[in-house]
């Protein structure tokens, strides 16, 4: 018998799926820490994840029959990889199935961004018509800067140029696409670029910082859907309190969930709490694409 986990909520009809392949024990545990982990894992062969449960080196060494981690959605950065490797456990996520629910996040977040809408509804909920204060721009004819050109932020691309925009992009590989989309030095895409949206892995230190805001024109648009930490939120707040950044849509923090409000307050400032990849639509293909990597490697 082969004894799987669910640590984190999955798809309904996955999760039926999943129970119904043939020599598979489901067992869904949500909400434990890494000590509720380290003392429920042993004994399972698999354990699915999505965002909010971390597989750390102490639950990975807990694990003594523990044959595979899967993430259902994008990037690993709750996982231990390294940790994984040194035990031959093997580790996969579904890079693609979310990809859509995010493209469409950062859209709905640039259109909030150009058009005031996050300060629209604060504004209405205090029983305010402040029409004429809240006038914003178009997306036609602005220029795009997506740094992290991969499958989400090709997506990006797409509905960007459909919206009439001028398209660039920065990645540390040469991004593979038909549209028109200009591949770009960071730099370049700083100085030219009227909305950044990111979209990239997690990294060791900001992306953007200080002194890569400085380089942007004045009154840019930053978005970030991708990870928290890959923009300074001190420098993007003193970019705010500047007017150098006119508005900034977040739905990632360095901290999750974050115990300082300062930039969140802030009233150009469109904070969401990490709902990139909560679309019914994705959450069921990740879910999905889990089953079939469960019975592919362990079937």
């Amino acid at each position: 018998m082969i004894k799987v986990l669910i640590a984190d909520s999955l798809d309904k009809e996955a999760l039926e799926q999943l129970k119904a392949v043939p020599g598979f024990e489901v067992t869904v545990k949500t909400g434990l820490d890494e000590a509720g982990l380290v003392g429920t894992i042993p004994g399972f062969n698999a354990v699915v994840v999505r965002g909010a449960t971390k597989i750390t080196r102490p639950v990975i060494e807990a694990g003594t029959d523990l044959k595979i981690i899967v993430r259902a959605g994008i990037g690993l950065d709750n996982v231990d990889s390294a940790a994984a490797k040194e035990k031959k456990i093997a580790v996969a996520n579904t890079p693609a199935a979310t990809s859509i629910s995010v493209a469409e996040h950062t859209f709905g977040l640039m259109l909030g961004a150009v058009r005031n809408h996050g300060r629209a509804v604060v504004s209405m909920k205090l029983h305010k018509w402040e029409k004429k204060a809240l006038e914003g721009t178009e997306l036609y004819g602005k220029t795009l800067g997506i740094i992290g050109c991969g499958r989400i932020g090709i997506e990006v691309a797409r509905r960007a140029i459909a919206f009439g925009m001028t398209v660039l992009a920065y990645d540390v590989i040469p991004i593979k696409t038909n549209l028109a989309v200009t591949q770009v030095p960071l730099d370049e895409l700083l100085a030219k670029s009227d909305l950044i949206t990111l979209h990239i892995p997690k990294q060791p230190q900001p992306v953007v910082g200080a002194a890569e805001i400085l380089k942007m024109k004045d009154g840019v648009i930053i978005v970030n859907v991708a990870r928290g930490g890959v923009v300074d939120e001190k420098a993007l707040l003193d970019g705010l309190n500047s007017g150098k950044v006119r508005a900034a849509a977040l739905d990632v923090f360095a901290k999750e969930p974050p115990d300082d409000f300062a930039l969140i307050d802030h009233p150009n400032v469109t904070p969401i709490p990490h709902l990139g990849a909560a679309a019914k639509e994705g959450q069921q293909r990740a879910g999905l694409e889990v089953v079939k990597i469960l019975k592919e490697r362990l079937s």
